[in-house]
This record gives C-alpha cells, sequence and structure tokens, in this order.
C-alpha cells in the first residue's frame, strides 16, 4: 500500500523537487504548444503574441525543463561522482522555483509584454545560475581524481548561462534571429553535451549491470569525439549565420555538411550496437535508454541525408526534421527512460518500465518519425497540432506517474 501525496516529501531528495518541477514544466509548456498549434490549424482562441511563437517554443523546450532535469540529476548522482555529501533539498528550492516560475512567465509574457516574458527569462536566468554555482561548489571541493564528466557538465552549464545572457539580450534589442541563434548554441553545447557526458557515463555502466556478458567500455576519447561533433554543430550554426555556403558556394556547402554529419551520424550508430543496444532490447527501461541514444546518430544521419537529398534544389529537403529527431527523439526519449530509472531506483520500486510508461515511450517514437513527416514540404497544416497533441499524451501520462512518486515516501521504507 502506498503512503498519501504530500508536497513536504518534495523535499526529502534533490530529485524530487527537481524533477518535479521539470515535469511540470514540462507538461505545461507542451499543453501550451499543443494549444498554438491547434489555435493555428483550427482557430477559437485568437492567441495573439508580443515574442515570436517559434522563439518562445524554442527558448522553452531548450532552457525550460532540461535544466531542471540536470540538477535533479546531478545532485543525486553528482555527489556520488565527486565523493561529496549530497546537497539537501532545501538549498535547491530557491533557485528551483525561480526557473519554473520564470519559464512560465515566459511564456505568459510572450502573449501580452515583451517585458514580461524577458522578466521571467530573467528569473530563470538567476535561478540556473545559482544551481551552477552550487554544482561548481560540488566540484572545487571535491579532491576524487576522476571529475572529467562532472566538470564537463559544469563547463556546459557555463555555456548554457552564457548563452541565455545573450538570447535575453537580443530580444531586448528586438533581434529574434540572432536570438535563435542562441538557443540552438544552447541546445547544443548546454543541453546536447550535458546528455553526452551522461550516456558515456551511465549507458555502458546501465547495461553491463542488467546484461551478462556486456562490457563497460566507455574510453574518454569517444566522449572527445561525441563533443567534437557537438562543436562542430554549433560551428556550422554559426557560419551559416555570417553567409557561408549562401550564393554560388551553397551546393558545395551542402556537400561538404551532409558527408560530415553521415559520418558522424555513421560512428554513432555504430558506438550504439558497442554499447549493447541489440541485446538490451529484452529490458524494457534499458531498451529505452539505447533507444534514446540510437536517436543521436539517427538525428546526425538524417541532418545530413536533408542536405545531399537537397543538393540539386540548393535546400535541404527535411527542413526542421533532423533537428526535432534531435531534441524529441534523442532528448526526449534519453529523458524519459533515464528519469524513470532514477525514479524508479530512488523510490525504492524495481528498476523496470511498467505498461504505462512502456505505452508512451512508443507513442513519443511514433511522434517523432510524424514530426519528421510534418516537416517536409507537402506536409498538411494539421500535422504539427497532430504531433502537439501526441506529445503532450506522452508526456501527460507518462509525467502524471511520475508526480504520483515524488510526493511519496519510499515503498521501500528507507529514507530518501
Amino acid at each position: 500500500m502506498t503512503s498519501p501525496w504530500h508536497g513536504r516529501h518534495l523535499l526529502s531528495a534533490p530529485h524530487r523537487l527537481a524533477f518535479f518541477l521539470a515535469v511540470v514544466v514540462l507538461v505545461g509548456t507542451s499543453a501550451w504548444w499543443a494549444l498554438v498549434q491547434c489555435d493555428r490549424v483550427w482557430g477559437g482562441v485568437g492567441l495573439t503574441y508580443a515574442v515570436s511563437p517559434t522563439l518562445l517554443h524554442s527558448v522553452a523546450m531548450t532552457f525550460g525543463f532540461f535544466p531542471l532535469l540536470f540538477a535533479g540529476f546531478l545532485f543525486t548522482a553528482g555527489p556520488k561522482w565527486l565523493g561529496m555529501h549530497p546537497l539537501p533539498a532545501q538549498r535547491l528550492l530557491p533557485p528551483l522555483c525561480l526557473q519554473a516560475v520564470g519559464w512560465l512567465g515566459w511564456l505568459a509574457g510572450g502573449h501580452t509584454e515583451v517585458e514580461v516574458a524577458l522578466a521571467g527569462a530573467g528569473l530563470a536566468l538567476a535561478g540556473l545560475l545559482w544551481v551552477q554555482v552550487l554544482f561548481w561548489g560540488l566540484i572545487r571541493r571535491s579532491v576524487v581524481p576522476d571529475q572529467l564528466h562532472a566538470r564537463i557538465i559544469g563547463m556546459a552549464g557555463v555555456l548554457g548561462v552564457a548563452a541565455l545572457v545573450a538570447m535575453i539580450a537580443s530580444v531586448t534589442l528586438d533581434a529574434q534571429g540572432l536570438a535563435r541563434q542562441w538557443v540552438l548554441t544552447a541546445l547544443w553545447g548546454f543541453v546536447v553535451s550535458t546528455f553526452v557526458a551522461v550516456a558515456h557515463r551511465m549507458i555502458p555502466f546501465f547495461t553491463a549491470s542488467a546484461v551478462p556478458m556486456a562490457r563497460t567500455w566507455r574510453p574518454n576519447w569517444l566522449m572527445g569525439v561525441m563533443l567534437m561533433a557537438v562543436g562542430m554543430e554549433i560551428l556550422l550554426i554559426w557560419l551559416e549565420w555570417f553567409g557561408a555556403g549562401a550564393g554560388a558556394d551553397v551546393r558545395v556547402w551542402m556537400l561538404s555538411r551532409g558527408l560530415l554529419e553521415l559520418a558522424v551520424g555513421s560512428v554513432i550508430v555504430w558506438l550504439a550496437f558497442v554499447w549493447g543496444m541489440v541485446q538490451s532490447l529484452k529490458i524494457r527501461l534499458l531498451a529505452m535508454l539505447h533507444i534514446g541514444f540510437v536517436w543521436l546518430g539517427l538525428s546526425f544521419l538524417l541532418a545530413g541525408l536533408s542536405q545531399l537529398l537537397g543538393f540539386h534544389a540548393g535546400t535541404p529537403v527535411l527542413g526542421l526534421g533532423a533537428l526535432h529527431a534531435l531534441t524529441m527523439g534523442f532528448l526526449g526519449s534519453t529523458m524519459v527512460a533515464m528519469v524513470t530509472r532514477v525514479s524508479s531506483g530512488h523510490s525504492g520500486r524495481p528498476l523496470a518500465a511498467d505498461n504505462l510508461v512502456w505505452i508512451s515511450f512508443w507513442v513519443l517514437q511514433i511522434t517523432v518519425v510524424l514530426r519528421m513527416g510534418a516537416a517536409l514540404p507537402d506536409a498538411p497544416g494539421w500535422a504539427l497540432a497532430l504531433v502537439a497533441l501526441m506529445w503532450l499524451a506522452a508526456v501527460l501520462a507518462w509525467g502524471g506517474r511520475m508526480l504520483g512518486w515524488y510526493g511519496r515516501l519510499r515503498v521501500d521504507g528507507q529514507p530518501g
């Protein structure tokens, strides 16, 4: 018999509070975007905008719930990595609440006044900076020799703070195109880099602990290769902003970029198989983690194919399809897998995905494929609304299950 849900239990451990707020922001942001898409197609609400809805969406999906999820994971696993005592959840309460309230304010202000949206983003920035200071404090006090993963994640966080400052400044100056560049920089340099570092450390470990004969193979140079690929994407983003590949050089640019991305994607898909993807498919929760990682490789492959298939027309054929294979496929799937695993283990439950979580995960996979289809030039106008509604259904079902756990005592009677 489970205990009754109570808000005070959210302060029993850092992951409870951080994951709770992350899921609230995730569901709220997803419901908002579904409303935006439905209003665009069918009307009935008549939404008005002070900030471009595309920018509102990209900022909230990059800076909104992911940093909250990072806090939950890093202040749970991070102290173990660094040989430090974990911080009490009460110390994380102010900065995490600043972020959650700030990003909901950003969305609200996007429909009313730019100043309100910027005020919300400013609150979130203060919270994000506060969390980074706390995490770097753990790193500085640690005497553990191997701090590589923690420091990479810490540096990614610094880049995230800097990109958020630049995004806010760009919106303040009414340069929303430039603001989008900084969002993409944060997406790759902050969010994807953090996911890559966590994947490099945890996927081989989780696999070896669950699959007989699997070995923990994760040389540091391998993470270096993946981070170089991330850096390549940031460089390409800014080179295109400054005009690289424009005019007569567009086909040379597309060919070069396409071949590079195909090479990177092939290496990452190969790595997924080396890490035991096929063997993992027998174990639901582990399979979710591996499928999420495969999407990273597929996103590079799709980006490369988009460039090469659009070579004669001079424009990529998939539009934002490859980007959403990254964000919804890699980041979304890995988020569901990792949060479920951490939440199960730290609530005294078996490390397993029940039917609700498993079905939600596969609804998410179908949604990713549909989103790539919606990026094609001849896709119907209602396709994006359908994708937004399916994404909302998946995160609402999964998130509802997680929210029910965070406010209850562990089922095994242990503290935390």
